[in-house]
C-alpha cells in the first residue's frame, strides 16, 4: 500500500521567510540565465551580423541575417547534453549544488562574449569563439530551468504548486525585460556608432554583477524536501538516467511536444520581431526596443495567472486555453505589424503574451508531476531541452527564411499555428497531472 509522502501536504515551506527564500532563489537564477540568453539574440537580431559575419554581410545581407540567427539555435543543440548531466547530477546530488554550477557557468561565457575581439581584429576565430562560448551557454540552460522549476514545485503546497512553479518561468519576461529595455536606454542615450564600437558590450559585461547577486541568494536557498527525503530513505535510483530511458521516455516525448509550440512563438518575441520591425520594416530602434520592453510585462502577469489558473482548473485545460489564443492570434498579429503603427506593433506582442504565459506558467507544476521524484531533474530536463530545440532553436532562422521565401508574413503565423497543434496534441496525451504525489512512495 502507498501511503502520502510527507512532502505531499498543504503545508509548503516551514515559514514565510523559508517560501520567500525559495521563491526568489529560483526566480532570480532563472531572470539572471535569460537575461543573459536573451541580450545575445536580440544583439543577433540588430548587431552581431556585421560585427562576427563581416564578409558574409557585405555580399549576402539576407543569407548573413539567417545565419546570425541560426547562432542562436547552435546553444538549443548542447541544451540535451547540459540537461543529462545536469539533471543526472541532480537527481544523484540534489537540486541546489545544480542551479548554483549552471548560474556561474552561465555568467561566465556571457562576461566573456562581452570582451570577445570581432571579426575585423581577428577575422574568423572571432565567430569560431563565440559559436564557443554559445555552446557553454547552451549547455547552462540546458541544466538550470529543470532545477529551478524542481526547488518551487517540491517546496509548494500540493495546492499551490502551479503559482509555486509559475515562480522560475517569470524569470524568462523579467530577464527579457531587462535585456530589452537596457538595450533601448543604450540605444537612446547614445549614437549608433558608439552603441556598435563599444556600447553592445556593457549588458554582458553587467552580468557579472548580477551573478554575484544570484550566487549570494541561491545560496541561501535548502535544498527541495522531496530530495531530502529520498536521501534520508536512499530510494534515489543509481544511475538516473539510465532508469529514465528504460521506463519513461513516454513523458520525454509528450513534455517535449507541449513546449515546441510555445517556445517557438517566444523567440519570435525574443529575437524574429526585433530584427523583423528594425530592418524589414524601418521602424525606430529605440521605439520598438520599448514597445517590446512594455509587452514583456504582459507575458510576466499573464505567465502568474497560468501557474495559478492551473490549481484551479487544472493544467491541461490552462495550457489548451493559452495555444488556442496563440493560434487564433497568429494572423491577425501580423497584419497589425505590418501596418508600422507602432503603438498596433505593441498591441500586436502583448496580445501574443497573453497565450504564452498561459501555456508557460503552468509548466514546472505538470513536468514535475509527469515523473517520478528519483528521475524526475533527468526528465523535465531533457524534456524541456529537445522541446527548445524543436521549437525555439531555429524559428527565427526559420521565420526568416519563410520571409525571403514567400514575401508573406503570413506564412510565418502559419508556421506556429501547425506547431500549436503539435503541443496541443502533447497536452492531451499527457492528460491531467493536477493532484498526483510527488514525495517518495512508500509501499
Amino acid at each position: 500500500m502507498t501511503a502520502t509522502s510527507s512532502v505531499d501536504s498543504e503545508t509548503g515551506p516551514s515559514s514565510k521567510h523559508e517560501e520567500r527564500k525559495v521563491l526568489a532563489g529560483t526566480l532570480v537564477g532563472t531572470t539572471i540565465e535569460w537575461y543573459d540568453f536573451f541580450i545575445f539574440a536580440q544583439l543577433t537580431g540588430t548587431l552581431l551580423s556585421p560585427l562576427f559575419l563581416t564578409p558574409l554581410q557585405q555580399s549576402n545581407p539576407g543569407l548573413a541575417q539567417i545565419l546570425s540567427f541560426a547562432l542562436i539555435g547552435i546553444s538549443f543543440l548542447f541544451r540535451p547534453l547540459g540537461a543529462v548531466v545536469a539533471g543526472h547530477l541532480g537527481d544523484k546530488l540534489g537540486r541546489k549544488a545544480m542551479l548554483v554550477f549552471t548560474l556561474v557557468t552561465m555568467g561566465a561565457a556571457t562576461a566573456l562574449i562581452g570582451i570577445l575581439p570581432t571579426y575585423s581584429q581577428i577575422g574568423v576565430l572571432a565567430p569560431v569563439l563565440l559559436i564557443a562560448l554559445r555552446v557553454v551557454q547552451g549547455f547552462s540552460a540546458g541544466g538550470e530551468w529543470g532545477g529551478a522549476a524542481l526547488m518551487a514545485v517540491e517546496h509548494a503546497p500540493m495546492s499551490k504548486r502551479g503559482i509555486f512553479g509559475a515562480y522560475p518561468q517569470i524569470g524568462v519576461p523579467i530577464g527579457m525585460i531587462l535585456a530589452t529595455g537596457l538595450l533601448f536606454f543604450l540605444n537612446s542615450g547614445m549614437s549608433k556608432e558608439d552603441f556598435a564600437a563599444w556600447g553592445w558590450r556593457v549588458p554582458f559585461l553587467l552580468s557579472i554583477v548580477l551573478i554575484v547577486v544570484g550566487y549570494l541568494i541561491r545560496r541561501a536557498v535548502a535544498e527541495s524536501p522531496v530530495f531530502r527525503e529520498m536521501a534520508a530513505r536512499k530510494a534515489e535510483s543509481r544511475a538516473p538516467l539510465g532508469e529514465l530511458i528504460r521506463h519513461h521516455k513516454t513523458p520525454v516525448l509528450h513534455s517535449t511536444m507541449i513546449f515546441i509550440a510555445n517556445n517557438a512563438a517566444g523567440y519570435l518575441l525574443i529575437a524574429f520581431f526585433i530584427s523583423y520591425a528594425t530592418r524589414a520594416l524601418q521602424m525606430p530602434v529605440p521605439q520598438v526596443l520599448l514597445a517590446t520592453t512594455l509587452a514583456s510585462f504582459g507575458w510576466l502577469v499573464f505567465t502568474l495567472v497560468g501557474g495559478w489558473l492551473s490549481d484551479r482548473i487544472g493544467r491541461v485545460k490552462t495550457f489548451l486555453t493559452g495555444y488556442a489564443i496563440i493560434f487564433a492570434w497568429m494572423i491577425p498579429m501580423f497584419a497589425l505589424i505590418d501596418t508600422k503603427n507602432i503603438l498596433l506593433y505593441g498591441l500586436a506582442l502583448f496580445v501574443l503574451t497573453i497565450g504564452l504565459g498561459l501555456s508557460y506558467g503552468p509548466m514546472s507544476a505538470m513536468y514535475a508531476e509527469m515523473f517520478p521524484a528519483n528521475v524526475r531533474y533527468s526528465g523535465i530536463s531533457i524534456g524541456y531541452a529537445f522541446g527548445a530545440i524543436l521549437g525555439g532553436a531555429f524559428a527565427a532562422s526559420i521565420a526568416e527564411w519563410l520571409l525571403q521565401a514567400t514575401k508573406w508574413t503570413g506564412s510565418i503565423g502559419i508556421y506556429i499555428m501547425i506547431l500549436c497543434v503539435i503541443s496541443s496534441v502533447g497536452v492531451l496525451l499527457a492528460k491531467e497531472t493536477k493532484g498526483k504525489l510527488l514525495g517518495v512512495s512508500r509501499h
